[in-house]
């Protein structure tokens, strides 16, 4: 018997424009903290986006106190570092070198770990690539909150060594999250048009 496929509906104008079209990145915030659960909500839908077979190699270092993000900002270049530090939270988005010891978890139906385990171009590659597609999500995920985001990039040497000091994590990017001032914001810079970035076979 066949069940009829019941289209996923699309997003309405509002929802689009929050996350993608009126949504900005931001460097000034609105003096406003963001609820310690609301972090918990936002890793448990980024959580759900696709990786390279469920590997989920992304991890999150969530800063909120001043003691951390001082850390973190000695550390930032001087264009970031007030970004950060004015944020009500910043996000520390690595990945795990060693994501492979949780794919008995992960993926139980298939014995993923023997094909990287000792292959050090393949941990790297899918860490990386799937690391960053869930830094990806967790942007989207916190604009569907109503959260803000301010992605940056920095030394990435030395946050490892200041964060992640002896551990198989490695960072990616830096994310400031909160609620944006937009009375700070310029006009939006162009993008590319889709005759620009386009083709089609």
């Amino acid at each position: 018997m066949n069940i009829p496929t019941i289209p996923t509906p699309r997003l309405n104008d509002q929802a689009l424009d929050q996350l993608f079209r009126q949504a900005r990145s931001f460097s000034n915030w609105q003096n406003r903290p963001v609820d310690p659960t609301l972090i918990e909500e936002l890793y448990d839908l980024l959580k759900f986006g696709p990786t390279s077979a469920n590997t989920s190699p992304a991890r999150f270092l969530f800063l909120s106190s001043d003691e951390a993000k001082n850390r973190l900002v000695s550390i930032l270049p001087e264009g970031n570092q007030e970004k950060a530090r004015t944020a009500p939270v910043v996000a520390i988005v690595a990945y795990d070198l060693e994501f492979y010891e949780q794919l008995g978890k992960l993926m139980p139906h298939r014995d993923m770990k023997p094909a990287f385990v000792g292959n050090s171009a393949r941990i790297s590659h899918t860490a990386t690539q799937s690391g960053t597609l869930q830094g990806a999500y967790l942007l989207l995920a916190a604009r569907a909150l109503g959260l803000d985001c301010g992605p940056m990039l920095g030394d990435l040497e030395k946050i490892d060594n200041e964060f992640f000091p002896g551990t198989s994590w490695r960072s990616n990017f830096v994310c400031a999250l909160g609620y944006g001032d937009r009375t700070q914001l310029g006009p939006r810079l162009p993008r590319l048009n889709f005759a620009e970035a386009v083709k089609t076979l």
